[in-house]
């Protein structure tokens, strides 16, 4: 039979922030020898990313990536934007979340999250305020 929760993540601005140890405690308390985890952002301005977990310079270089990539509705190359209801960061969000996953599946085997070694789970927040964001996981 399935099992399913929501996990609220706080976020403060944008930037990846793992949640592995969460999803972690999930499987433990519904227990599965194999099985697909997967996991739903219900947001449409942040992420889903499987990344490094060790060394928090790439966390670092994928957020100026993408802001390098998608910059803020202010800048004079973003000037074609018309959505910018909630600010300059608005839109931008919106594009970020369109080139990366609001899903991700992970296989479970003997109970565990069949991740990598350096591998870790994050929501990658695109905008700059804080939000409280869900994320739904479903072990079936």
């Amino acid at each position: 039979m399935p099992r399913q929760s929501i996990i609220g993540i706080e976020t403060r601005g944008q930037g990846l922030y793992e949640f592995t140890d969460r999803v972690q405690a999930f499987l433990r308390e519904a227990p599965a020898d194999s099985a697909l985890l997967t996991l739903f952002v219900r947001h449409t301005s942040c992420s889903l990313l499987i990344q490094e977990n060790a060394d928090p310079d790439v966390r670092r270089d994928l957020d100026a990536f993408f802001r390098r990539l998608v910059p803020s509705a202010d800048d004079p190359a973003m000037a074609y934007l018309v959505h910018r209801m909630e600010g300059p960061d608005d839109m931008p969000a919106h594009i970020k979340a369109a080139l990366t996953p609001v899903s991700l599946s992970i296989p479970v085997m003997d109970g565990r999250l069949m991740l990598g070694t350096w591998q870790g789970i994050y929501l990658f927040e695109h905008r700059d305020r804080p939000h409280r964001r869900e994320v739904v996981l479903h072990l079936g």
